[in-house]
């Protein structure tokens, strides 16, 4: 069973093609690395996976890729880009939908967060974000994807103590892959004009 979001699967999650990794080797993609990554033996251990790089750069088609892939192997998989989490969970804590959200986010096997760090934490972000990792540690897999370097995430967490705590659940047992190259949507052909 599968919960991936239609409306990111219509506009990343294109049908997995191994194909396309020549694309990505010049974008500093690992050829050897994510074809063993699409395996999915990291989901089966509990593993996570930190997709960094500049803007455009594919990390969120590659992580919505491997979320397709884990799909059709019959994982479970939740997409969630995390500005818009933050916002939904600070407001299902006032209409009762907080515990509901949360056990949909630490229940499935495979969770992406996208665009993670694009603004500093606030104390109730960061309390959700650690709550997320610790309940998903050891049991479940997630997927990161960030502008921002890892070295830097100290940062965006804030406090330290839950930054230390938050990325000890995170880092230490993920496989990162860092992106680098000018953003695809810049070279991506536009279309014809109509006339």
């Amino acid at each position: 069973m599968c919960f991936i979001c239609l409306m990111v699967a219509r506009q990343h999650c294109h049908r997995f093609d191994p194909g396309f990794l020549a694309a990505y080797a010049a974008l500093g993609l690992d050829r050897g690395a994510f074809h063993k990554l699409t395996s999915g033996e990291w989901i089966d251990a509990h593993d996570n996976m930190i997709l960094c790089g500049p803007t455009g750069v594919g990390k969120s088609w590659l992580a919505c890729a491997l979320g397709n892939k884990a799909c059709r192997d019959n994982r479970s998989v939740l997409y969630q880009r995390v500005p818009k989490l933050f916002a939904d969970l600070a407001l299902a804590r006032g209409d009762g939908r907080y515990a509901r959200i949360m056990r949909s986010l630490t229940g499935v096997q495979l969770l992406i967060l996208d665009d993670w760090g694009l603004d500093p934490l606030d104390s109730g972000a960061r309390r959700d974000l650690y709550e997320i990792l610790e309940d998903r540690y050891g049991r479940r897999s997630t997927i990161l994807t960030s502008q921002i370097p890892v070295d830097k995430w100290h940062e965006v967490i804030g406090d330290p103590t839950y930054a230390d705590a938050t990325l000890d659940r995170l880092v230490h047992n993920a496989h990162r892959i860092d992106l680098a190259g000018d953003s695809l949507r810049r070279t991506r052909p536009q279309p014809a004009a109509k006339d």
